[in-house]
């Protein structure tokens, strides 16, 4: 994110410490039911908060930024080990 200027796009960036269930980000997880990291949560005005799991998803809806399919499958085989290549 940050090589490709997106940080900045950011307004706030919340640690989840696995080892202390009340840190911020643990609890933002729970109050959204995430199991998963990272995830971005976008709150628009008049609007209820949209939570993406899925980097690139996020990239694209949110940030409005490309990605090539190559990123996508490589996000998708990293955060499910259970499957592999045919």
């Amino acid at each position: 994110m940050r090589e490709a200027g997106q940080l900045e796009r950011l307004d706030q960036v919340i640690v989840a410490d696995e080892a202390d269930l009340q840190s911020a980000g643990m609890l933002l997880a729970a109050k959204y039911g995430v199991d998963r990291a990272p995830f971005f949560v976008v709150e628009r005005a008049g609007q209820p908060p949209e939570v993406f799991t899925v980097y690139f998803q996020f990239v694209k809806k949110v940030l409005n930024a490309t990605t090539t399919e190559d990123e996508e499958l490589e996000e998708i085989m990293n955060d499910n080990p259970d499957l592999d290549f045919i």
